[in-house]
């Protein structure tokens, strides 16, 4: 164990992460049916899961009673907020937070488009902070048939996707439900990243799939998190389907994780200057049954714990 630690400290400062940051990432398995798990890396190629990848947390709440897509930050009040996907045909999705990432608070059950009897869903629900205006935002994507008429039947049977959004500074209030991004096609699995100018970048999977299949990642940028974004760049990613992408800046470079999932494996890009991106899936690694999920950061005092109780 100590050379893992050893490890940590000499490889994170060449990846130019905080020497208390340590990469973690969290997953769900099959469907979804067991809840969290973790994983982390030393250098954000080579990844290993933890508890044997076993589950941290069993959902229980959503009528599916579900847990996938957990999207986990660690936010200011130096807890750790997770939100995730319930279900496949709810108009919620599930919050909890921790401490520890062990032991977690009584799951809630958000109805985040309780307002849209209509809505088919509510899926990969992701959460940043605002420091701007000291509140969290999390957006997800939902299909409201007949919403964008345009786009009717680009996608997998009824689902014609669009970003939504809801602001909170407690998790016990939200604001009213409000649109995040149309830009005229189907949007799915939107992940947020803040960059050191103040900008926003918005990584999103195309969900088209007729007439002509698209299933790639593209980003797009704002001035502010709750935006506007811009239309989509060119397609990151390469000749296969992609899906819930998820980024980390290492200081002199960005990598996008995300699930090749009709390859059942993760694939990743990188890139110096978000504007050229290479493929070096050939290059990460994870261990266990990983799904797509987020990357975030854990301080170095707790992720040692972690990785010497689980690993």
């Amino acid at each position: 164990m100590k050379r893992i630690i050893t490890l940590l400290f000499l490889i994170v400062p060449i990846l130019g992460i905080a020497q208390n940051d340590v990469l973690f990432f969290s997953y769900f398995k099959g469907n979804g049916e067991d809840g969290l798990h973790l994983a982390y890396s030393e250098d954000g190629y080579k990844w290993h899961t933890l508890k044997n990848d076993e589950s941290f947390l069993e959902p229980v709440v959503g009528e599916s009673v579900l847990m996938r897509d957990p999207c986990i930050i660690f936010g200011p009040d130096k807890q750790f907020h997770m939100v995730w996907t319930s279900g496949w045909t709810e108009h919620g999705i599930g919050y909890a937070s921790s401490k520890d990432l062990e032991n977690w608070s009584e799951q809630k059950y958000i109805e985040v488009m309780k307002h849209e009897p209509k809505a088919k869903n509510c899926w990969a629900p992701e959460i940043i902070y605002d420091d701007a205006k000291k509140q969290y935002m999390i957006f997800w994507s939902t299909t409201i048939p007949g919403r964008f008429p345009e786009t009717d039947g680009t996608g997998d049977d009824i689902y014609n996707h669009r970003m939504y959004y809801v602001t909170t500074k407690d998790f016990e209030s939200f604001s009213a439900t409000k649109l995040l991004y149309d830009h005229g096609f189907n949007v799915i699995d939107g992940s947020v990243l803040k960059l050191k100018s103040n900008e926003f970048v918005l990584f999103l999977k195309n969900e088209t799939k007729r007439p002509v299949a698209e299933k790639n990642i593209r980003w797009a940028t704002a001035k502010n998190i709750e935006g506007p974004y811009t239309k989509a760049s060119e397609p990151i990613t390469g000749d296969y389907w992609a899906e819930g992408p998820t980024c980390i800046n290492t200081g002199d470079k960005y990598i996008v994780y995300f699930d090749k999932y009709m390859e059942r494996s993760m694939g990743a890009v990188e890139s110096t200057d978000l504007k050229t991106w290479k493929d070096i899936s050939d290059k990460i690694s994870f261990t266990g049954g990983v799904r797509h999920g987020t990357v975030f950061r854990v301080p170095e005092k707790l992720a040692q714990y972690l990785i010497q109780k689980y690993r």
